[in-house]
């Protein structure tokens, strides 16, 4: 797992390249990314119980998982900025 990591944030890192992003990839505004992402994870069981969390449905499990990708993709880039092994 530890090298397709790496292979993430390489394709990440030229993705964002190809882009010119680099430039908006502060270690700032990464962590608020991530952060924002994270909310927006949150956002689908703010008002579910919890045996109603446990129970989502397909279609609320594939929106959650975009969201869990959008949390992953931002905390891999975050880590590749400030050069920190996730594993």
């Amino acid at each position: 797992m530890d090298g397709e990591l790496k292979q993430l944030q390489a394709d990440l890192r030229r993705f964002a390249e190809e882009r010119d992003w680099g430039q908006f990839h502060s270690p700032k505004n990464l962590a608020a990314s991530l952060s924002i992402e994270a909310a927006e994870v949150l956002e689908h069981f703010q008002w579910l119980t919890d045996a109603q969390s446990r129970a989502l449905d397909d279609a609320q499990r594939k929106q959650v998982g975009h969201e869990i990708a959008d949390v992953l993709l931002y905390l891999l880039q975050l880590a590749d900025r400030l050069e920190i092994d996730p594993m």
